[in-house]
């Protein structure tokens, strides 16, 4: 279902790709030096960079989406079922480009600082990333650094196009990228009414073995930031619980009454966690529990892809909103 929607879209990509190349009169127009400012200072690019490199998650999917493929980026250690290092869409995007995959770096145990070097890149995208100061003083004697602007893993979607795409000296180019997502958004939540105004909460990996504590995501990591994407809002609860700068959050079990104005919990896991959650005494007093108004995401594109980033987005979409519509409807 999913690669039957993915290819139903791709022709709005594709025209997507056009249009950015069409820009390039203007991009040509970018005046240089040119200033991004971020979480560490300022980054000044003298001149158009050719050779781009980007490290984290998706950083790779703006140049992509924009027609450019960079010297080497992040391989994916999370949804790479087929071992080739590169998540689905990301595949199908270097096919359209007719190119080859670029160097893959190994991110297991942080950065390769030698790999990234190696490509000898102009300029390193990291707008959504973990980067520490040392990270960052690291690749900046390699090449600028476009890195986060406030907090680390919290730059959602459009903020991550804005800033890697003036990185490339294509802010134009990712302005017109954003207007084009928003407008695919636009179209697959307009036939979903019973989203409105419900209230979403992200709960990041439980273990059926051991449910003493509800982590989950707060107000300030992309996931939950999508959720106002799609017509969704954050419960009092999870807000009231978001410490500033911080994108995930816990609690015990025992004041899981604290939620009680959760609508639909979207969480990794598969069936067994379904039903340990509905087996369990304290689980089961939140209402989204026991209404079964959940989303359950395995190991597959939407579960990967519920962290939005420029190409996962038109691939998941009409599914993950499937999926949330459906949990919708279970909370009444």
């Amino acid at each position: 279902m999913i690669r039957f929607l993915f290819c139903a879209l791709s022709a709005a990509l594709v025209a997507l790709y056009v249009m950015a190349f069409d820009h390039a009169v203007a991009d040509e127009a970018t005046t240089y030096p040119i200033s991004i400012k971020h979480a560490f200072g300022t980054t000044i690019i003298t001149k158009k960079p050719e050779r781009i490199a980007t490290v984290a998650w998706a950083n790779h999917e703006v140049p992509l989406a924009l027609g450019v493929v960079p010297v080497g980026f992040a391989k994916a250690n999370f949804g790479d079922d087929d071992g080739d290092g590169l998540l689905p869409w990301v595949a199908t995007r270097l096919k359209e480009l007719h190119a080859q995959t670029p160097v893959l770096f190994d991110e297991g145990d942080g950065i390769d600082f030698e790999a990234v070097a190696a490509t000898r890149p102009d300029v390193i995208l990291a707008a959504y990333s973990g980067l520490s100061q040392s990270d960052y003083d690291t690749l900046s004697q390699i090449a600028p650094v476009v890195a986060y602007p406030d907090a680390a893993w919290s730059t959602d979607w459009r903020e991550m196009i804005r800033l890697n795409s003036a990185g490339m000296g294509m802010a134009k180019e990712g302005e017109a990228l954003i207007k084009n997502i928003e407008g695919e958004i636009a179209m697959a939540i307009a036939g979903h009414p019973e989203l409105k105004d419900k209230s979403a909460m992200f709960i990041t990996h439980l273990s059926a073995s051991d449910l003493s504590t509800v982590n989950f995501y707060t107000t300030n990591d992309t996931r939950v930031k999508f959720f106002a994407d799609l017509g969704l809002k954050s419960p009092k609860s999870v807000t009231d619980a978001s410490a500033p700068g911080k994108y995930s959050g816990s609690m015990s079990a025992e004041r899981i009454d604290a939620f009680d104005d959760v609508d639909i919990v979207v969480t990794y896991g598969n069936e067994d966690l379904l039903k340990a959650l509905r087996k369990n005494p304290l689980m089961t007093r939140m209402p989204a529990v026991s209404k079964g108004a959940m989303v359950m995401l395995g190991r597959n594109p939407v579960g990967t892809a519920a962290n939005p980033t420029p190409l996962s987005i038109t691939f998941v979409l009409k599914d993950y909103i499937a999926m949330l519509a459906d949990a919708a409807r279970r909370s009444q």
